[in-house]
């Protein structure tokens, strides 16, 4: 099955107004699948013996017809300063199009931002609207611009069981290709254990990485999931597990190298202007840019999910702030997250570009968690109205895995997360 991907409306836009196109995320997560719909021609530097005919002659990958794919440019890092030379000397739009799985190895050869030349785009995995196993009944861009919406749905075909292993299956393209889900799992925790070969890198930073030093990290960041577990508490874990000592230095290169490899992509706090004594807490919340990535560092398959109900609810809330952050790209939104020393949190602070924003707290369902999150939403609308300089939000919702979708009486809509859309 062809899938169409939400990133592919941006990219299309973006080409119609810059010299080139920059698209960077995990590998497999479909970059040069998606991008060669856009490509007249391409080349891609997947071989050594490409990569060093490359390294002494970077210019000759920009010959072919446009827009051009470069695949895997960061190789050679030189290939960044000949397509400004390029664009310098004739400026077209929709000109090149660049792919990579993580930053270049030797930032020194770089000699320009790019700036007004190239733009940035981050490529993420499959979210549920795209592998076609959303419903798409709730619209987030509708919601900001209607908050009258009147939809409901029963969703009584959906339970734990298969949100489960949607989440360990993951949005990686090869896995949503497997006919079964189980299959698909499989292949994702393929994935997983073949992501430390580093061997043959041609990325120096990455060749003296430890293995062991990555799994545990990634353990130890999958045991503390959508949480504010800091970097003393980390290292500790870390430490233990390995059986020596790191210290913050190490500690620091090693999570920059994972989020140079795109595999975790934590979100910052939301610090509303309140005028109270308030003390708002600013630490950045623990997420993956897969779900998938924890479950299989903890070797973790949907029935441990559906025997452990609360880790469960850690886990399903990093997988709906992967949905939500494909679905708000377009928007380039912003999710944040609140939490302060009065006990009220929120899950996801929608934020877009023109101020306004949204509220969103995340449970697996059930009457209980949903009369307790609508309490803590009601509370902190109020207190936002009341005690600080931001609007009003445009909507509350409480994103759930199972159940109907609605909305309540006191106007917070109940939305699946099998129901939602851009």
């Amino acid at each position: 099955m062809n899938y169409t991907r939400n990133i592919e409306s941006i990219i299309k836009d973006v080409l119609k107004t810059s010299g080139a196109v920059l698209i960077e995320g995990p590998k497999f997560c479909g970059k040069t699948t998606t991008c060669t719909k856009f490509a007249n021609s391409s080349v891609s530097l997947n071989t050594k013996q490409i990569i060093e005919y490359t390294k002494l002659n970077p210019k000759s990958v920009l010959y072919g017809d446009f827009p051009r794919l470069i695949d895997e440019w960061q190789t050679v890092p030189d290939i960044w300063n000949q397509i400004k030379n390029d664009l310098d000397k004739e400026y077209i739009f929709g000109k090149y199009i660049l792919t990579g799985s993580v930053t270049p190895g030797n930032t020194r050869e770089i000699y320009h931002s790019g700036a007004g030349r190239i733009t940035k785009i981050i490529m993420n995995t499959m979210s549920l609207s795209e592998t076609l196993e959303s419903k798409k009944l709730f619209s987030i861009s509708e919601a900001f611009s209607n908050n009258d919406l009147n939809i409901s749905d029963f969703n009584s075909d959906i339970d734990l069981t298969f949100i489960a292993k949607l989440i360990c299956r993951g949005g990686w393209p090869l896995s949503v290709k497997a006919v079964e889900l189980e299959d698909g799992i499989e292949i994702t925790h393929n994935y997983y254990n073949g992501l430390f070969n580093f061997e043959y890198s041609e990325n120096e930073r990455f060749k003296t990485l430890k293995t062991d030093i990555i799994r545990a990290l990634l353990k130890s960041y999958a045991r503390n999931i959508s949480t504010e577990a800091s970097n003393t508490k980390i290292i500790a874990d870390i430490s233990e597990h390995i059986g020596r000592t790191i210290d913050i230095k190490t500690f620091i290169k090693y999570e920059q190298a994972l989020k140079d490899l795109y595999l975790i992509d934590n979100i910052d706090a939301w610090n509303p202007n309140i005028r109270s004594k308030t003390s708002i807490r600013s630490t950045s919340i623990k997420h993956f840019v897969d779900t998938s990535i924890a479950c299989a560092a903890l070797s973790i398959y949907p029935n441990d999910l559906l025997n452990d109900l609360k880790t469960f609810g850690f886990i399903f809330e990093d997988f709906v702030i992967h949905e939500l952050k494909i679905y708000l790209s377009k928007q380039k939104a912003s999710i944040l997250h609140y939490r302060d020393n009065a006990g009220l949190e929120c899950d996801a602070v929608l934020k877009l570009n023109n101020g306004n924003y949204a509220l969103a707290e995340i449970k697996l369902g059930g009457e209980e968690q949903i009369d307790e999150a609508a309490r803590h939403l009601t509370l902190l609308k109020n207190k936002l109205e009341n005690k600080s300089n931001e609007s009003s939000p445009k909507f509350l919702m409480i994103i759930t895995a199972v159940g109907p979708l609605y909305k309540r009486k006191d106007g917070i809509f109940v939305v699946p997360v099998n129901t939602l859309c851009e």
